[in-house]
């Protein structure tokens, strides 16, 4: 299970390393040239003796152009230790498999992204014996996907774009655009992605709107996160809590949309008490353009 933002933010590329390439490509426009086959590798660094380093993923790229090593370092915070271990870790790794190393580090924070983007030289000044350019993704140029179409034609794109948005005010958008192109993976892949997003959402009400999408569509249901809702379920009672966790995700969905609630749609959702009726209107609700649609076809 993902544990933290940091550990999703590197992991989606492990999950589709060709996103790395196509971010590269599209989001920096980086002329780097298409892979045939792309390996996740050892990310341990450590030597025989000395401490102990790792990058956080390490993927090697195969192309017409040569073997590339992707180093994806994901970044909360400046750190002005990254001065020696990103410059030692593109050294050791190039005297390890003779490839060419890049470095690419992710980030949430948009001051993060700029400190990381400065180049690393290291020598006297007029002469540098070694510069370390990093390549960086954030929310400064990751795009903003908050339209269906877009998000069901590059989801790992739309996942990104969830993880790296999720603090700001498109991102109900996002996540509901995001929601609805998982429909068109396979359920496996959804269940991974949904455990990302959520992992990296650090707003509390855009982390509670994706727990309510997902509960509508039921992929929240399937990954390890879940097993911790349900838990805390049994101890109040499974089916009470699911009830009223079903009411909320349909008013929430609604609400979220800023569309407006009447009193005879809230009183006749908080009445019900049928499970997979709850489900249908959740599911009506992240596409209604008034709340009266949950009820259409009842």
């Amino acid at each position: 299970m993902v544990g933290s933002s940091h550990e999703a933010l590197h992991r989606i590329f492990q999950k589709d390393p060709t996103l790395l390439t196509r971010a590269l490509q599209r989001v920096l426009h980086v002329p780097f040239p298409e892979p045939r086959e792309i390996a996740a590798l050892n990310v341990d660094l450590t030597e025989v003796e000395p401490v102990e380093r790792r990058v956080d993923t390490l993927l090697r790229a195969e192309t017409d152009e040569g073997t590339y090593l992707l180093v994806v370092e994901s970044q909360g915070k400046a750190d002005d230790r990254k001065r020696g271990s990103w410059p030692y870790y593109l050294s050791y790794l190039y005297e390890k498999y003779r490839c060419e190393p890049v470095l690419i580090v992710i980030t949430q924070n948009s001051n993060t992204a700029r400190w990381a983007s400065q180049p690393i030289r290291l020598g006297f000044p007029g002469w540098h014996s070694m510069t370390v350019r990093p390549l960086v993704l954030g929310p400064d140029n990751v795009p903003v996907i908050a339209d269906e179409r877009q998000a069901e034609r590059d989801v790992p794109l739309a996942v990104l774009s969830a993880m790296t948005h999720g603090r700001g005010p498109q991102a109900p958008a996002i996540l509901e655009s995001l929601a609805s192109a998982l429909r068109t993976i396979d359920p496996d892949s959804a269940a991974v992605f949904v455990q990302f997003v959520d992992s990296c959402l650090a707003d509390p009400q855009a982390k509670q709107m994706w727990r309510d999408l997902m509960t509508a569509i039921q992929y929240f249901w399937r990954h390890p996160l879940a097993e911790q809702v349900r838990e805390e379920g049994r101890e109040q009672g499974v089916a009470e809590g699911r009830i009223t966790e079903r009411r909320q995700a349909v008013l929430n969905a609604l609400e979220w949309r800023d569309i407006p609630v009447p009193h005879p749609v809230r009183e006749r959702v908080n009445s019900c008490t049928d499970l997979d009726q709850l489900r249908i209107w959740a599911q009506r609700a992240v596409r209604a353009t008034d709340a009266t649609e949950l009820f259409a076809g009842d």
